[in-house]
Protein backbone atom coordinates (compact mmCIF):
# COMPACT_ATOMS: atom_id res chain seq x y z
CA UNK A 1 0.00 0.00 0.00
CA UNK A 2 2.71 2.41 1.26
CA UNK A 3 4.60 1.70 -2.24
CA UNK A 4 1.62 2.11 -4.31
CA UNK A 5 0.64 5.39 -2.31
CA UNK A 6 3.97 7.04 -3.20
CA UNK A 7 3.66 5.96 -6.97
CA UNK A 8 0.56 7.70 -7.37
CA UNK A 9 2.09 10.56 -5.11
CA UNK A 10 5.32 11.19 -7.62
CA UNK A 11 2.71 10.36 -10.41
CA UNK A 12 0.97 13.51 -9.77
CA UNK A 13 4.08 15.58 -9.47
CA UNK A 14 5.17 14.48 -12.74
CA UNK A 15 1.90 15.52 -14.44
CA UNK A 16 1.98 19.26 -12.30
CA UNK A 17 5.56 19.72 -13.40
CA UNK A 18 4.48 18.80 -17.51
CA UNK A 19 1.63 20.77 -17.34
CA UNK A 20 4.01 23.95 -15.82
CA UNK A 21 6.69 23.44 -18.32
CA UNK A 22 3.74 23.09 -21.42
CA UNK A 23 1.92 26.70 -20.17
CA UNK A 24 5.46 28.44 -20.04
CA UNK A 25 6.13 27.58 -23.49
CA UNK A 26 2.87 28.24 -24.52
CA UNK A 27 3.63 31.81 -23.16
CA UNK A 28 6.51 32.49 -25.16
CA UNK A 29 5.34 32.83 -28.65
CA UNK A 30 2.93 35.20 -26.99
CA UNK A 31 5.63 37.41 -25.58
CA UNK A 32 7.63 37.37 -28.54
CA UNK A 33 4.55 38.59 -30.54
CA UNK A 34 4.48 41.57 -28.30
CA UNK A 35 7.30 42.44 -28.91
CA UNK A 36 6.93 42.23 -32.51
CA UNK A 37 4.04 44.42 -32.54
CA UNK A 38 5.83 47.06 -30.64
CA UNK A 39 8.92 46.96 -32.82
CA UNK A 40 6.91 47.58 -36.19
CA UNK A 41 6.68 50.94 -36.08
CA UNK A 42 10.46 51.24 -35.34
CA UNK A 43 11.46 48.97 -37.85
CA UNK A 44 8.70 50.99 -40.25
CA UNK A 45 10.79 54.03 -39.17
CA UNK A 46 14.01 52.51 -40.04
CA UNK A 47 12.43 51.46 -43.36
CA UNK A 48 11.56 55.11 -44.29
CA UNK A 49 14.87 56.22 -43.33
CA UNK A 50 16.46 54.27 -45.59
CA UNK A 51 14.56 54.92 -48.04
CA UNK A 52 15.29 58.74 -47.22
CA UNK A 53 18.42 57.92 -47.45
CA UNK A 54 18.58 56.36 -50.56
CA UNK A 55 16.44 59.17 -52.07
CA UNK A 56 19.26 61.98 -50.53
CA UNK A 57 21.75 59.71 -52.25
CA UNK A 58 20.16 59.62 -55.38
CA UNK A 59 19.65 63.78 -55.18
CA UNK A 60 23.52 63.72 -54.62
CA UNK A 61 24.32 61.96 -57.34
CA UNK A 62 22.04 62.88 -59.81
CA UNK A 63 23.83 67.19 -59.12
CA UNK A 64 22.95 68.26 -56.22
CA UNK A 65 25.99 71.04 -55.90
CA UNK A 66 28.59 70.62 -52.93
CA UNK A 67 27.31 73.79 -51.28
CA UNK A 68 23.76 72.95 -51.03
CA UNK A 69 24.41 69.67 -50.13
CA UNK A 70 26.28 70.72 -47.37
CA UNK A 71 23.62 73.01 -46.19
CA UNK A 72 21.45 69.30 -46.23
CA UNK A 73 24.03 66.92 -43.91
CA UNK A 74 24.25 70.58 -41.50
CA UNK A 75 20.60 70.55 -41.45
CA UNK A 76 20.51 74.05 -41.43
CA UNK A 77 20.08 77.23 -43.44
CA UNK A 78 21.79 80.29 -42.18
CA UNK A 79 19.71 83.25 -43.57
CA UNK A 80 21.00 87.39 -43.12
CA UNK A 81 18.32 89.22 -42.23
CA UNK A 82 16.93 92.75 -40.97
CA UNK A 83 15.88 92.42 -36.92
CA UNK A 84 14.48 96.35 -37.12
CA UNK A 85 12.22 96.36 -40.44
CA UNK A 86 8.74 95.66 -39.40
CA UNK A 87 7.14 93.60 -42.70
CA UNK A 88 10.45 92.52 -43.87
CA UNK A 89 12.53 91.53 -40.61
CA UNK A 90 11.64 92.10 -37.23
CA UNK A 91 13.15 90.11 -34.03
CA UNK A 92 10.38 90.82 -31.44
CA UNK A 93 12.71 92.05 -28.09
CA UNK A 94 10.63 89.87 -25.49
CA UNK A 95 10.21 86.57 -27.25
CA UNK A 96 12.98 86.71 -30.05
CA UNK A 97 10.29 85.38 -32.46
CA UNK A 98 11.06 86.89 -36.06
CA UNK A 99 8.72 88.00 -38.47
CA UNK A 100 8.21 89.59 -41.43
CA UNK A 101 7.59 88.59 -45.42
CA UNK A 102 11.71 87.89 -45.97
CA UNK A 103 11.34 85.59 -42.63
CA UNK A 104 8.74 83.54 -44.32
CA UNK A 105 10.60 83.35 -47.28
CA UNK A 106 13.49 82.02 -45.17
CA UNK A 107 11.63 79.74 -43.59
CA UNK A 108 10.26 78.49 -47.21
CA UNK A 109 13.39 77.98 -48.84
CA UNK A 110 14.81 75.94 -45.67
CA UNK A 111 11.42 73.49 -46.18
CA UNK A 112 12.34 73.31 -49.57
CA UNK A 113 15.67 72.04 -48.83
CA UNK A 114 14.34 69.91 -45.69
CA UNK A 115 16.30 71.34 -43.14
CA UNK A 116 15.71 74.11 -40.39
CA UNK A 117 16.50 77.96 -40.71
CA UNK A 118 18.56 80.41 -38.53
CA UNK A 119 18.58 83.35 -38.61
CA UNK A 120 21.54 86.20 -38.31
CA UNK A 121 20.66 89.74 -38.12
CA UNK A 122 22.72 91.58 -40.67
CA UNK A 123 22.80 95.25 -41.35
CA UNK A 124 23.60 97.01 -45.21
CA UNK A 125 27.16 97.24 -43.74
CA UNK A 126 27.16 93.49 -42.69
CA UNK A 127 25.20 91.27 -44.56
CA UNK A 128 27.80 90.86 -47.64
CA UNK A 129 30.64 90.47 -45.74
CA UNK A 130 29.20 87.47 -43.31
CA UNK A 131 28.00 86.10 -46.88
CA UNK A 132 31.10 85.97 -48.14
CA UNK A 133 32.55 84.57 -45.20
CA UNK A 134 30.63 81.79 -45.32
CA UNK A 135 28.59 82.52 -42.25
CA UNK A 136 25.51 82.74 -43.71
CA UNK A 137 24.13 81.44 -46.87
CA UNK A 138 22.30 83.51 -48.33
CA UNK A 139 20.87 86.80 -47.50
CA UNK A 140 17.54 88.16 -47.30
CA UNK A 141 17.73 91.83 -46.13
CA UNK A 142 15.82 94.51 -48.10
CA UNK A 143 18.85 94.01 -50.40
CA UNK A 144 18.19 95.76 -53.29
CA UNK A 145 19.29 94.35 -56.90
CA UNK A 146 21.94 96.50 -58.89
CA UNK A 147 23.77 95.90 -61.74
CA UNK A 148 27.19 96.60 -59.69
CA UNK A 149 26.34 94.02 -57.17
CA UNK A 150 25.34 91.03 -59.41
CA UNK A 151 29.56 91.01 -60.26
CA UNK A 152 30.04 90.11 -57.19
CA UNK A 153 26.56 87.72 -55.76
CA UNK A 154 23.89 85.92 -57.38
CA UNK A 155 20.11 87.75 -56.99
CA UNK A 156 16.56 85.67 -57.84
CA UNK A 157 14.04 87.60 -59.33
CA UNK A 158 12.80 90.55 -57.33
CA UNK A 159 10.39 89.52 -54.82
CA UNK A 160 9.40 92.79 -53.64
CA UNK A 161 9.80 96.39 -55.64
CA UNK A 162 10.26 99.73 -53.33
CA UNK A 163 11.05 103.28 -53.77
CA UNK A 164 13.61 105.53 -51.66
CA UNK A 165 12.47 108.15 -49.96
CA UNK A 166 12.99 110.78 -47.51
CA UNK A 167 11.79 111.51 -43.90
CA UNK A 168 12.12 114.76 -42.29
CA UNK A 169 10.64 116.60 -38.88
CA UNK A 170 7.93 119.16 -39.93
CA UNK A 171 9.74 121.58 -37.97
CA UNK A 172 12.44 121.67 -39.92
CA UNK A 173 10.05 122.61 -43.44
CA UNK A 174 11.34 120.40 -45.93
CA UNK A 175 9.10 119.28 -48.31
CA UNK A 176 10.57 119.00 -51.56
CA UNK A 177 13.85 117.98 -53.01
CA UNK A 178 14.55 121.87 -53.88
CA UNK A 179 14.43 122.57 -50.21
CA UNK A 180 17.17 119.68 -49.25
CA UNK A 181 19.89 121.81 -51.13
CA UNK A 182 22.75 122.19 -48.30
CA UNK A 183 20.85 119.60 -45.81
CA UNK A 184 22.54 116.65 -44.28
CA UNK A 185 21.15 113.45 -44.58
CA UNK A 186 21.20 110.34 -42.81
CA UNK A 187 21.98 106.83 -44.90
CA UNK A 188 22.91 103.29 -43.80
CA UNK A 189 26.77 102.43 -44.35
CA UNK A 190 26.74 100.43 -47.76
CA UNK A 191 23.55 101.22 -48.65
CA UNK A 192 22.28 103.03 -52.42
CA UNK A 193 20.50 105.79 -50.93
CA UNK A 194 22.61 108.38 -50.87
CA UNK A 195 23.49 107.90 -54.79
CA UNK A 196 20.42 107.35 -55.64
CA UNK A 197 19.41 110.66 -53.84
CA UNK A 198 22.02 112.87 -55.51
CA UNK A 199 20.66 111.09 -58.91
CA UNK A 200 17.51 112.10 -58.17
CA UNK A 201 18.23 115.75 -57.27
CA UNK A 202 20.07 115.79 -60.42
CA UNK A 203 17.22 114.67 -62.81
CA UNK A 204 15.20 117.22 -61.48
CA UNK A 205 17.66 119.83 -61.73
CA UNK A 206 18.03 120.72 -58.12
CA UNK A 207 21.84 120.95 -58.15
CA UNK A 208 24.14 120.67 -61.15
CA UNK A 209 26.03 117.31 -60.27
CA UNK A 210 29.56 118.31 -61.29
CA UNK A 211 31.70 115.28 -60.87
CA UNK A 212 29.25 113.07 -60.48
CA UNK A 213 29.64 109.18 -61.84
CA UNK A 214 27.37 106.19 -60.36
CA UNK A 215 30.47 104.34 -60.82
CA UNK A 216 33.15 105.93 -57.94
CA UNK A 217 30.23 107.85 -56.07
CA UNK A 218 30.98 107.79 -52.47
CA UNK A 219 28.70 109.38 -50.20
CA UNK A 220 31.28 110.19 -47.69
CA UNK A 221 33.06 112.46 -49.99
CA UNK A 222 30.20 114.17 -51.47
CA UNK A 223 29.61 117.42 -50.82
CA UNK A 224 28.09 118.91 -53.99
CA UNK A 225 24.69 120.48 -53.05
CA UNK A 226 24.04 117.96 -49.85
CA UNK A 227 26.14 116.03 -47.42
CA UNK A 228 25.43 112.77 -46.10
CA UNK A 229 26.26 111.17 -42.54
CA UNK A 230 26.42 107.43 -42.63
CA UNK A 231 25.15 105.29 -39.91
CA UNK A 232 25.61 101.56 -38.98
CA UNK A 233 21.44 100.98 -38.29
CA UNK A 234 18.37 102.57 -39.05
CA UNK A 235 17.61 103.05 -35.19
CA UNK A 236 19.93 105.47 -34.83
CA UNK A 237 19.71 107.64 -38.17
CA UNK A 238 16.08 107.74 -36.61
CA UNK A 239 17.66 109.05 -33.03
CA UNK A 240 20.27 111.40 -35.37
CA UNK A 241 16.76 112.90 -36.93
CA UNK A 242 15.44 113.85 -33.68
CA UNK A 243 18.69 115.15 -32.31
CA UNK A 244 19.67 117.14 -35.21
CA UNK A 245 22.26 115.82 -35.91
CA UNK A 246 21.24 115.87 -39.55
CA UNK A 247 18.03 116.88 -41.15
CA UNK A 248 16.74 114.06 -43.03
CA UNK A 249 16.53 110.27 -43.49
CA UNK A 250 16.69 108.47 -46.06
CA UNK A 251 16.03 105.08 -47.28
CA UNK A 252 13.64 102.58 -48.79
CA UNK A 253 9.82 104.16 -48.05
CA UNK A 254 8.92 101.05 -46.54
CA UNK A 255 11.69 100.74 -43.80
CA UNK A 256 11.54 104.78 -43.53
CA UNK A 257 7.60 103.81 -42.46
CA UNK A 258 8.37 102.67 -39.20
CA UNK A 259 10.27 105.89 -38.02
CA UNK A 260 7.45 107.70 -39.93
CA UNK A 261 6.35 109.43 -35.91
CA UNK A 262 4.25 112.05 -34.98
CA UNK A 263 5.75 115.46 -36.52
CA UNK A 264 7.78 113.75 -39.08
CA UNK A 265 6.70 113.78 -42.75
CA UNK A 266 7.74 112.02 -46.14
CA UNK A 267 9.27 114.93 -48.65
CA UNK A 268 7.06 115.01 -51.64
CA UNK A 269 9.27 112.63 -53.70
CA UNK A 270 9.42 109.06 -54.64
CA UNK A 271 12.41 108.05 -57.22
CA UNK A 272 15.20 105.03 -57.85
CA UNK A 273 13.02 102.09 -57.96
CA UNK A 274 14.38 99.22 -55.65
CA UNK A 275 14.04 95.60 -56.67
CA UNK A 276 15.31 93.48 -53.40
CA UNK A 277 16.03 89.42 -54.18
CA UNK A 278 17.44 86.72 -52.63
CA UNK A 279 21.13 87.36 -52.64
CA UNK A 280 23.38 84.08 -52.69
CA UNK A 281 27.51 83.85 -53.30
CA UNK A 282 28.21 83.93 -56.99
CA UNK A 283 27.79 80.48 -58.60
CA UNK A 284 26.92 78.78 -56.24
CA UNK A 285 24.43 76.04 -56.37
CA UNK A 286 21.98 77.83 -53.79
CA UNK A 287 21.62 80.24 -56.10
CA UNK A 288 19.14 78.30 -58.32
CA UNK A 289 17.45 76.76 -55.33
CA UNK A 290 16.38 80.04 -54.20
CA UNK A 291 15.41 81.46 -58.05
CA UNK A 292 13.28 77.86 -58.15
CA UNK A 293 11.38 79.18 -54.68
CA UNK A 294 11.10 82.69 -55.49
CA UNK A 295 9.64 82.00 -58.82
CA UNK A 296 7.27 79.54 -58.19
CA UNK A 297 5.87 81.83 -55.17
CA UNK A 298 5.86 84.54 -57.18
CA UNK A 299 3.47 82.45 -59.62
CA UNK A 300 1.28 81.08 -57.23
CA UNK A 301 0.82 83.88 -55.16
CA UNK A 302 2.10 83.05 -51.95
CA UNK A 303 4.25 85.99 -52.57
CA UNK A 304 1.45 88.71 -52.92
CA UNK A 305 -0.60 86.84 -49.91
CA UNK A 306 2.55 87.41 -47.62
CA UNK A 307 2.96 91.06 -48.95
CA UNK A 308 -0.55 91.90 -47.87
CA UNK A 309 -0.36 89.77 -44.95
CA UNK A 310 2.54 92.01 -43.54
CA UNK A 311 0.81 95.14 -44.55
CA UNK A 312 3.63 96.14 -47.18
CA UNK A 313 1.09 97.14 -50.12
Amino acid sequence: MRKKLVSTIMAGLMGVMLAACGSAEAKEPASTAEASTEAAPASAEATGATEATSESDGAESEGVSEDVQAIIDRGVLRVGVKNAVIGFGYEDPLTGEYSGLEIELAKALAAKLGVDVEFTAVTAATRTELLDSGDIDCVLATFTITDERKESWDFTTPYYTDYVSVLVEDSKGITTLEKLVDATVGVSSGSTSAKSLVSAMIEAGVISGDGFDPETFDPATWTEGIKFQQYDDYPTISTALSAGEVDAFCVDKSILAIYKTEGRSYIDAEFSPQEYGIATKKASGLSAVTEELVTALLADGTIDSLIKENGLE
